[in-house]
């Protein structure tokens, strides 16, 4: 232990909590921790949850937050109140440990934790923009739209000694909306390959000569669902259906839509279910749909490539980086469900342009696995080899 090299991560968020941001840098600490490394990772804790546990290798720690209501969703303050309650304890570790660097996910509400803690105690701090954190068009707390969320990320980007973009349009907005004099990098969101156990359609009740579409994701406004939803009532074959994997606000509201739109027959929602038949879904279905108003990257189309889906995704976010038009998926455009329908039909209609699109995911998948990315990472610090 005296040698050991060690990180210490910052995230508001670690599964079971949020979404694709934990699930992200989760895969990440544990490529950090498979290379040697004693990986310490900060993060919200939640009923139910240990304190303090190893998994996979690394050693998380969970802080009692305010208003932490569910495990999908972060209050506002709840937000607001992670840095204030997890500085007692990263300070304890900080002075407990030498860390080679801190990598401190989310410009908000995790990046005045980072910056501080890199400052007290002279540790290189890498930050790790995810997408929304900056910017998020369906929602009104935007940090975009408010000026001292805004005042308060152009400090955390400037006062961060490296900054990590998952996308070229993370990247942008970055500097859209938050100028000063920072070279951001891009690296992509680490992937690690999921085991699961292949089933048949029926055993998931799934008709054999069906053609099935799929989306994972929270259901709230930003994932465009209720574009998607529409999209299918234009498809006018009766054997194309669609499956949403997920849990969120917006059930209700597409529930209402599918049964005014008379889809109860194709539209398929069986909630939220465990990582393993998550991929049983995704393997068993033929097309994966992203109707997503904007992505900041997309953890979801790296599972589709994993099981060998083609992709139709809308073009505003960081997917346009994943998928690359008749290689892989088709891009449409967003807020469109005509766009949606149009694309889906085209490729649904072209099954060996499904096939070539299949063998290209499967190859393509494995540029994201997560010891190239903490590599990436790695490497990214200046005087590193």
């Amino acid at each position: 232990m005296g040698n050991e090299k060690k990180i210490l991560i910052l995230n508001y968020e670690y599964p079971p909590l949020g979404g694709g941001g934990g699930v992200a840098a989760k895969k990440l600490a544990e490529a950090f921790a498979q290379k040697g490394y004693h990986v310490d990772y900060v993060t919200t804790h939640f009923e139910g949850l240990k304190a303090k546990e190893q998994i996979n290798g690394v050693y998380v720690h969970r802080v009692p937050v305010l208003g932490r209501k569910n495990k999908a969703n972060a209050s506002m303050i709840s937000l607001l109140s992670f840095p204030v309650c997890a500085y007692r304890k990263t300070v304890s570790l900080c002075k407990q440990n030498q860390y080679e660097f801190v990598n401190t996910h989310f410009a908000v509400p995790t990046g005045p934790l980072g910056v501080r803690i890199a400052n007290k105690f002279k540790i290189t701090n890498i930050l790790s923009l995810h997408g929304g954190d900056i910017y998020d068009p369906t929602k009104r707390f935007s940090p975009h739209k408010w000026l001292l969320l805004r005042l308060c990320i152009k400090y955390v980007i400037k006062h961060s000694d490296y900054v990590i973009a998952q996308s070229s349009n993370t990247r942008e907005n970055a500097q859209k909306y938050y100028p000063c004099k920072k070279n951001i990098k891009i690296i992509p969101l680490p992937y690690q390959k999921v085991a699961f156990d292949e089933v048949t359609r029926k055993s998931l009740g799934m008709n054999e000569t069906d053609t099935y579409l799929i989306s994972v994701g929270r259901l709230v406004r930003r994932k465009g669902y209720d574009y998607l939803i529409d999209a299918l009532s234009q498809i006018d074959r009766t054997d194309v259906k669609l499956i949403i994997l997920g849990e969120g606000p917006e059930k209700e509201h597409l529930e209402k839509i599918i049964q005014d739109k008379k889809l109860a027959d194709r539209v398929i929602l069986p909630g939220f279910v465990t990582e393993r038949k998550k991929f049983q879904y995704l393997s068993c279905s033929d097309v994966y749909v992203l109707s997503s108003v904007h992505e900041g990257f997309g953890i979801v189309l790296q599972e589709a490539m994993q099981v060998g889906l083609p992709i139709v995704s809308t073009n505003y976010g960081g997917q346009i980086d994943i998928v690359k038009e008749n290689v892989n998926g088709l891009l449409v455009e967003h807020c469109s469900a005509d766009a949606l329908a149009e694309g889906i039909t085209r490729l649904i209609d072209h099954s060996e342009l499904m096939c070539e699109m299949r063998q290209n995911n499967l190859k393509k998948v494995k540029e994201f696995y997560a010891d190239a990315i903490a590599d990436a990472y790695i490497s990214s610090i200046k005087g590193h080899p």
